[in-house]
């Protein structure tokens, strides 16, 4: 009698041709870890793993055929118990994996919690509060975009995330004025996000000009890499910078301290699904508030069963700020949860059915 672990896959359909700095998608890849055990096979927990191309350090063209080996060499070991220290073993090994430990790691909190998608005790996951979230605004023609703000004011957002890089500037800077002329810093708390896409050389005027609409901080204005640029910015940018890509890809956590102790930025922003799952997350957070800088969670265009699990997470580290979870909304064909969003919050219904994957 073993543990057993099972592969999936899914392709998510976007409702609309998401744009970034970076691209366009029309699809994404999810792909998921089922747990068992074969005393019990009835009750199975799930994690997923859905890297996203050409921002996931663990992407490729072959990933999930990895996934399927991963799991094969997992079920070879017949892990008889979740005490068992070759099931460890295993995890530590999957280090490399960002998207894949996420899923491991949530995939365990959830069977050891029985199995219903609940992986920590809180009133979240009970059902009696709501999680505080950003409304996300994606990039597009500006009709688009308009249509967007409207909708989420509409909903009642009080926090607004806008992509921003991919449109000329200028006409970037008039949607910002239109905003500001509905909803003034008192009534929305303005994010932006620009995922690297200013040059160094201009990233400070820009942020000059942007600074007139009261923005709460902008992620990533340059590209990651360029510590010494990110680090002079952070010193005299008008807006506060939230360090979002600059994160990927370091996987010693000896090495997050010194990092953020050197570029110094107000706000980080931990994605689970690339940063290496919950435990590192908490590191990054031991970091961060070791040196007085805030953080919020987001997500990273997963399902809902990766969504719930950040969810659940955010839910667990009580941070008051209003966090990026509102993702579940993107697809046509996302899974039936136990999440709802009620004007500008997050909520867990442990009694709603969830759709798995097959």
């Amino acid at each position: 009698m073993s543990f057993v672990l099972t592969p999936f896959t899914r392709q998510l359909q976007f409702a609309f041709t998401a744009k970034t700095s970076r691209g366009a998608l029309q699809v994404h890849q999810a792909n998921y870890l089922r747990l068992h055990h074969t005393q019990n096979p009835a009750q199975q927990s799930w994690g997923e793993c859905s890297p996203l191309p050409g921002l996931s350090p663990d992407f490729s063209p072959s990933f999930y055929s990895e996934v399927e080996d991963l799991c094969l060499q997992f079920n070879q070991l017949q892990v008889e118990s979740a005490e068992d220290p070759r099931q460890t073993d295993f995890w530590k090994s999957l280090f490399l994996k960002p998207s894949v430990r996420f899923a491991w790691e949530t995939a365990w909190l959830d069977f050891l919690r029985g199995g219903k998608r609940n992986l920590f005790d809180s009133p979240f996951a009970r059902g009696e509060e709501g999680i505080k979230i950003n409304g996300l605004v994606w990039m597009g023609d500006p009709a688009f975009m308009r249509r967007q703000i409207e909708q989420k004011l509409a909903q009642g957002y009080s926090c607004l995330k806008m992509k921003i890089g991919g449109l000329d500037f200028n006409q970037e800077l008039r949607i910002l004025s239109e905003i500001r002329e509905v909803a003034g810093a008192d009534q929305l708390e303005l994010r932006l996000d620009a995922n690297g896409a200013f040059a160094a050389k201009d990233a400070e005027e820009k942020l000059r000009r942007l600074a007139q609409f009261a923005v709460h901080s902008i992620e990533q204005p340059i590209m990651a890499g360029q510590k010494e640029a990110l680090q002079q910015l952070c010193q005299v940018s008008p807006i506060p910078i939230a360090l979002d890509e600059e994160l990927i890809g370091i996987s010693n956590t000896e090495d997050f301290w010194p990092l953020l102790n050197m570029i110094r930025p107000q706000y980080i922003i931990l994605k689970p699904t690339l940063l290496g799952g919950l435990q590192v997350c908490r590191s990054w957070i031991q970091a961060a508030e070791s040196l007085g800088i805030n953080w919020w969670l987001t997500s990273a265009l997963e399902s809902n069963i990766g969504l719930n699990a950040i969810a659940q997470f955010a839910a667990d580290t009580e941070n008051p700020l209003p966090q990026g979870l509102g993702t579940g909304q993107l697809y046509l064909n996302n899974l039936a949860s136990g999440l709802e969003i009620k004007g500008e919050k997050l909520w867990y219904v442990p009694s709603l059915k969830w759709e798995l994957p097959a």
